[in-house]
């Protein structure tokens, strides 16, 4: 048996629990990233400077078409929803970008959060694992001969760590893929909301213009 499966083993029932954690949080990492890096994401800056050019030639069905070749990515999904009421009204347009907004955002920052709960879990029962451990090591000194005494204990105590060891493996990743994913999820939120109020901004004056 190889060091680390005998470490997990040696761990006790605890290691199982923080082995679910761990998979568990690895479910999540590549689900959330597969989604923000795939799906959600686009190219902010090029893609509203194609828009932008769109509205600005009153091509608004081609600036529509546009954003239905990246439909499941979050900019363009706001971008159409306010394109799509343009013939409604400055208050339609704003009325529709905002919703969308508010359907996209729990879309993009869900399940991220978890990552922090999973570390935190981990990290716990790893503790928990380790403080009964100890009491098993010194509960064992009572039946151990006086010249193994030494012995038994430091073994103890090694397999009593073993679980604190684990979980701080799982939790440290989950830890570092929460603040990546994270930072990702804002920047996404904030190309959102940056060029959904530009987009609302240069439809109304031009609607203001047209009256």
């Amino acid at each position: 048996m190889s060091g680390l499966a005998k470490a997990f083993v040696d761990g006790g029932e605890f290691m199982y629990v923080i082995l679910f954690a761990s998979a568990f949080g690895i479910a999540i990492i590549i689900e959330r990233s597969i989604f923000l890096l795939f799906r959600y994401n686009i190219n902010a800056e090029a893609f509203m400077s194609q828009v932008m050019q769109l509205v600005g030639s009153n091509n608004i069905d081609q600036a529509i078409k546009l954003c239905n070749a990246a439909p499941t990515a979050a900019l363009p999904r706001v971008i159409k929803a306010g394109l799509t009421k343009y013939g409604d009204g400055a208050s339609a347009v704003s009325a529709a970008i905002e919703e969308a907004k508010l359907e996209i955002a729990p879309e993009v920052t869900r399940r991220t959060p978890a990552l922090q709960g999973v570390a935190n879990i981990a990290t716990l029962v790893g503790l928990l694992g380790t403080i009964m451990g100890m009491i098993q090591a010194f509960d064992a000194l009572g039946t151990a001969t006086p010249e193994n005494r030494s012995a038994v204990l430091s073994h103890g105590i090694a397999v009593a760590m073993n679980t604190t060891a684990f979980g701080l493996i799982v939790a440290v990743p989950c830890l570092t893929a929460h603040l990546l994913l994270t930072s990702f999820t804002k920047k996404i939120i904030d190309d959102v909301e940056l060029y959904s109020t530009k987009l609302d901004n240069l439809l109304s004056r031009r609607l203001t213009r047209a009256r």
